[in-house]
């Protein structure tokens, strides 16, 4: 059949077919954003961040006060003079010491300062030893007792606190309160060595428990008397809340006493371990006689 003719009287004429089939699309590449998984220490088998000591102010502290240090891990290449005396008390007290790489360290417990120590499970006390240890050092009781206290930093802060102002025990709750786990202990700087530390079930049963042993329960909070004037002396146990809530409304009520830190600057309150440290040395203050 003859072609049409086109504009022009020129034949008009198909177009030629396409060498080769048309290529598919090109989709663009999906780059996934990648999941950032948080380190996990890994620990030895049989033991839980309980059984560390991290940081040498802590392990220091634990071989003075002849506690059970089952071993003693150190970052190789890391042995300044502060480091060696701690390995040399190690040895001394028969401890296997053990060198490895830095790394190493890092995937136990990051937070490391270059050693870290195993030790025996955190142990606890119970209230009555405390009461026990202040009679036998002819000394009224001086207790903290700790509600919902989460972070375990501030705990560690409460206990160095504590200890440094020559209290008996800190006493905590098992449910809603950080425990002795390493970064505890890291902030208690060596304190959890020497300050008894109870872990008891029914908060509010301890603090009657404790009034029935002639010990006045003070706590912490908004609508109390002044701190800064009040008198602190006597069987004493401090009551501190949480920084988020404060004490609860049963515990509060358990209380004989309510005290309060004055503020003079825009902010209404102060971290819970820096009133517990304040109010600690109030305490020393009163029974001192110092006005």
């Amino acid at each position: 059949m003859p072609a049409k003719p086109g504009r022009g009287g020129a034949p008009r004429t198909l177009p030629a077919a396409p060498a080769s089939p048309r290529p598919a699309p090109v989709r663009p590449k999906v780059v996934e954003k990648p999941v950032y998984v948080p380190v996990t220490p890994l620990l030895e088998e049989g033991t839980d961040e309980s059984n560390l000591l991290v940081g040498r102010n802590p392990i220091r502290e634990a071989l003075r006060a002849g506690k059970p240090v089952e071993k003693l891990i150190v970052a190789a290449g890391d042995l300044s003079g502060a480091a060696m005396d701690i390995i040399r008390m190690a040895r001394e007290a028969g401890v296997v010491v053990q060198a490895v790489d830095r790394a190493r360290l890092d995937q136990i417990y990051p937070a490391h300062q270059g050693m870290l120590a195993y030790v025996a499970q955190a142990e606890y006390v119970s209230v009555e030893d405390m009461l026990a240890a202040a009679l036998d050092r002819g000394e009224d009781p001086f207790l903290l007792v700790l509600d919902g206290v989460t972070d375990p930093h501030n705990l560690g802060a409460i206990i160095r606190s504590a200890e440094c102002a020559g209290a008996h025990g800190v006493i905590i709750p098992e449910r809603r309160s950080a425990g002795l786990t390493p970064a505890c202990a890291k902030a208690a700087a060596g304190a959890l060595s020497h300050m008894p530390v109870a872990r008891v079930g029914n908060l509010n049963r301890t603090l009657e428990m404790l009034k029935a042993n002639g010990v006045w329960t003070v706590a912490a909070a908004l609508d109390g008397e002044d701190a800064l004037t009040c008198d602190l002396s006597g069987p004493i146990a401090l009551v501190i809340g949480s920084e988020g809530s404060g004490i609860s409304a049963l515990t509060l009520q358990k209380c004989d006493r309510r005290v309060t830190l004055p503020m003079f600057g825009h902010i209404d309150s102060l971290n819970a371990s820096v009133a517990a440290g304040v109010l600690c040395y109030q305490v020393v203050r009163a029974r001192s006689g110092a006005k």
